[in-house]
């Protein structure tokens, strides 16, 4: 995402998401409509898609936690103010609502900082598609997943649901959980690769938290180049991919960390990190 800006001002509130940044650099964006479930409306999605855009451009943030508040992360897409709404829209409409939503998965997957999904309670369809977008899904035993859309007579392959669930648990699964919509409750999701991290109960916030201060701890520009060549070569043929990574490691040993770790490691102390 390029760090270049227009005339607009950089956004002082988000009207659908509670968004903090500590002074690690961690962000936390909290899902906050717990008598929902925090289902999704129209704004959560536009906020979310401009707030990512807009954290990537100003290269502050170096990790970011996406929570739910309450009883579960998100339960989807809000019944009433979504799909009651999107039965009266004509195709146009329906295909620029399509097209955002897909827009947040992007930005998720393109933003240069990982990004860690804390998990608890239901994740379901629209929820479900963005824990699966996060780089790192850390989960309690009370979390389950449900990628509901066969269930209201939609493709499963919303919102790139079938490009990447394929590439984290296998063709097998995916078809199951994408056609099927049936429930997967934690320790099915971390056999199958669903789940990075299985925590105690009560404690994915915590550890989730743990997790994005061990990474805005490390070498920034590392964390991201690794992030951008993960999704880059999912459809890449290894002569491609290769060529790939060997520019990008010519490019990060022309940097300030190569010769920071060259340093501490002679000097025998911890590196310190500028993500250059």
């Amino acid at each position: 995402m390029s760090p270049f800006t227009g005339s607009a001002s950089r956004t002082s509130e988000w009207r659908h998401l509670r968004v903090s940044v500590d002074e690690s650099s961690v962000a936390t964006v909290t899902l906050a409509r717990p008598e929902k479930l925090n289902a999704l409306t129209f704004g959560a999605y536009a906020d979310l898609r401009d707030l990512l855009a807009e954290l990537a451009r100003e290269k502050t943030v170096r990790a970011l936690v996406l929570a739910g508040e309450g009883r579960g992360f998100c339960s989807g897409g809000d019944v009433d103010e979504i799909i009651g709404a999107t039965l009266g829209m004509d195709t146009s409409q329906l295909l620029d609502f399509n097209r955002m939503t897909g827009q947040v998965v992007r930005a998720i997957r393109e933003c240069p900082f990982p990004v860690i999904a804390a998990l608890h309670g239901v994740a379901a369809g629209a929820g479900a598609v963005l824990a699966l977008a996060a780089d790192f899904r850390v989960a309690d035993p009370s979390a389950r997943f449900a990628f509901l859309f066969t269930k209201v007579g939609l493709s499963g392959g919303d919102m790139g649901a079938a490009y990447l669930l394929p590439r984290i648990v296998g063709l097998g699964h995916a078809t199951r959980l994408l056609m099927l919509g049936d429930t997967v409750r934690a320790p099915e999701a971390e056999r199958i690769g669903l789940i990075s991290e299985l925590t105690d109960e009560g404690r994915s916030d915590e550890a989730a938290q743990a997790l994005a201060h061990r990474l805005a701890e490390g070498p920034a520009l590392a964390y991201a180049q690794t992030k951008a060549l993960l999704t880059a070569e999912l459809d890449m043929p290894l002569a491609a991919a290769v060529e790939m990574d060997a520019a990008t490691q010519a490019l990060l040993m022309n940097g300030e960390d190569y010769a920071e770790f060259h340093a501490a490691f002679t000097a025998k102390r911890p590196p310190k990190w500028q993500g250059k």
